[in-house]
């Protein structure tokens, strides 16, 4: 009787410590890691820009601004988007605290539309308090040391509404047209007799003065939001 003949067995294959060869074989491991990190990376900044996006509400989705023509400037006055009925109150967060702004449409509203309309696309974001005086703070300024502006400047819009501790209005240079985004608080009694030209009163803080009064020349604005009643 013959025995059948059992097929030999190959030896297995053993994979060497030459890390090429390892590398070939697995080359899409570190690739995937790769991928996933870059995914991961990609997705915390969107949500990072969603999270600092300034939430519009319904009442103002359809403001937009005029032709921009540079980084913070504009070829004129922002869009009119707002009546005179509507409540406004504009929320400045800055890095000492927020100081909400009632606002004033009735008795300034092309200056309102126009701070609204900046507020809203972030034009007023990261810019400096850049003066800070005894007696009022001022911000708004894109070159941060007081000589800009938007582009633009507003018309006179005066009031009867009296000045005072936690007054806002409107910078100008003096002899010059009312500046288009600069803006700045009564912290005390305006110096000397008070205004001497009109300053477009367009608003009153109704909290956070306490924050306004530590603001310095380093604070900054962190975003502005709008609230429409």
């Amino acid at each position: 009787m013959t025995k059948a003949k059992v097929a030999a067995r190959r030896p297995a294959i053993e994979a060497p410590d030459d890390p090429e060869f390892v590398w070939g074989r697995r080359s899409w491991v570190p690739l995937l890691v790769m991928a996933i990190l870059i995914g991961a990376v990609i997705g915390s900044g969107l949500l990072m820009n969603k999270v600092l996006e300034t939430p519009v509400p319904q009442a103002l989705a359809k403001c937009q601004t005029s032709v921009q023509v540079a980084p913070h400037e504009y070829l004129g006055l922002q869009p009119m988007c707002i009546t005179a009925s509507q409540t406004f109150d504009a929320t400045v967060n800055t890095t000492q605290g927020p100081v909400v702004i009632h606002l004033f449409p009735e008795v300034a509203p092309v200056t309102v539309n126009n701070f609204i309309v900046l507020a809203i696309h972030g034009y007023y974001n990261g810019l400096t308090f850049w003066k800070s005086e005894d007696w009022v703070v001022q911000t708004g300024d894109p070159l941060n040391n007081g000589t800009g502006g938007p582009g633009y400047s507003l018309p006179d819009e005066s009031s009867n509404t009296p000045w005072g501790l936690a007054a806002v209005g409107m910078a100008r240079v003096p002899g010059g047209a009312v500046n288009g985004s600069q803006f700045f608080v009564q912290k005390a009694p305006w110096p000397g007799s008070g205004p001497t030209a009109v300053y477009n009163r367009f608003g009153t803080v109704t909290s956070g003065m306490g924050f306004v009064q530590a603001l310095t020349s380093t604070d900054t604005i962190i975003s502005i939001t709008i609230k429409v009643s």
